[in-house]
C-alpha cells in the first residue's frame, strides 16, 4: 500500500468517527452549546495525554489552525439550532470549495482539474441527498453555517500546513479555546445525567481525538484538497448510523446521493493518480 493511500484511508477513518457525532448528539437532552462544551472539554484531556503538546514557541499559524478549530466547532453548533440540519451539513461541507481555491496560496498546493470535477460532482450528490430537507427560510442560520465552512477551509488548510507536531498542539489548543469560548454556559448549567456524561466522553473520546488522530496523520500523504473531499464521507455516513441504532431508513434520494458523493470520492482516490502532494515543511 502506497503513502498516499494509506493516507486515504486514515482520513476516511476520521470521517467515519466524526459521523458518530450525530446519533450521540441526538441521543442527549441537552442544548447544543453545552453538548459542545463538554464534548471538547473531554476531547481537550485526551488529546494531551495522547499528544503530549508543547504550546510554547509556536508560530501564526498554530494560533490560525486553533482558532478556526474552536470557530468552526463553534459555528457549526449555532448553525444546526438556528436552521435545519442539512442546511447546516451542506454549506458547512460548501467549504471544500474554499480549500480547492485557497490551496496554492496557503500550502502551495496546485489546483487540478480531476479536484475540481470531483468536487463538483460530491455537491451534486449531497444535494440529492438532502432532497425534500432544505429550507430557505433560516437566513440567520445559513449565514452563520457559510462562515462554518470558511472555519472548516481554514482548519483543513492550515493542519495541513502545520502537521506533525504543530498540527496535534493545535487541535488540543482549539477545543481548550473552545471550552473557554462557551465556559459561560456550563456555568449557568452544569448539570449531567450519567447516561449523557458517559456519551460525551465517548464523543470526546473517540468522535473527535481518534479522528483527529486519524485525520492528522492522514494530512501527512494527502493534499488539503483530497482531504476536504474525502471529509464528506461523514454527513454521507450519519445516516447510516441512524439506520443501524435507531432504525429510520433512509429515502431513495438520500441512497442515491450517497453513491454519488462516494462515487466521486472513489473516482478521485482511486481512480489515475494525480501528482504527490508537495511537501510542506512543517514548522517544528
Amino acid at each position: 500500500m502506497t503513502a498516499e493511500r494509506r493516507g486515504v484511508l486514515q482520513v476516511a477513518g476520521a470521517a467515519l468517527l466524526w459521523s458518530l457525532g450525530g446519533i450521540g448528539i441526538k441521543a442527549i437532552a441537552e442544548p447544543p452549546l453545552k453538548i459542545a462544551a463538554y464534548r471538547s472539554a473531554t476531547a481537550a484531556v485526551a488529546l494531551f495525554l495522547l499528544f503530549r503538546p508543547k504550546l510554547t514557541g509556536r508560530g501564526p499559524g498554530f494560533f490560525a489552525a486553533s482558532a478556526c478549530y474552536a470557530a468552526c466547532l463553534t459555528t457549526f453548533v449555532v448553525a444546526t439550532k438556528w436552521t435545519t440540519a442539512a442546511n447546516a451539513i451542506f454549506l458547512q461541507y460548501s467549504g471544500v470549495v474554499w480549500v480547492f481555491l485557497l490551496a496554492p496560496l496557503v500550502v502551495g498546493e496546485p489546483r487540478r482539474a480531476r479536484d475540481a470535477a470531483a468536487i463538483g460532482v460530491a455537491l451534486a450528490g449531497m444535494t440529492l441527498f438532502f432532497v425534500g430537507k432544505f429550507e430557505a427560510r433560516a437566513h440567520a442560520g445559513d449565514a452563520v453555517a457559510v462562515v462554518s465552512g470558511v472555519f472548516y477551509a481554514g482548519l483543513v488548510l492550515l493542519l495541513r500546513r502545520e502537521r506533525g507536531t504543530s498540527a496535534e498542539a493545535a487541535v488540543t489548543c482549539g477545543n481548550v479555546l473552545l471550552v473557554a469560548a462557551l465556559a459561560p454556559v456550563l456555568v449557568r448549567d452544569p448539570g449531567l445525567d450519567a447516561r449523557s456524561a458517559l456519551i460525551l466522553i465517548l464523543l470526546g473520546t473517540v468522535q473527535i481525538t481518534a479522528a483527529y488522530a486519524f485525520f492528522l496523520r492522514g494530512l501527512h500523504h494527502v493534499s488539503a484538497t483530497e482531504a476536504a473531499l474525502i471529509g464528506m464521507i461523514e454527513p454521507i455516513a450519519n445516516p447510516l448510523w441512524v439506520l443501524l441504532f435507531l432504525g429510520e431508513v433512509p429515502s431513495r434520494f438520500a441512497l442515491a446521493g450517497g453513491a454519488v458523493v462516494l462515487g466521486a470520492i472513489a473516482w478521485r482516490t482511486l481512480g489515475a493518480p494525480a501528482a504527490p502532494a508537495p511537501a510542506v515543511a512543517a514548522p517544528d
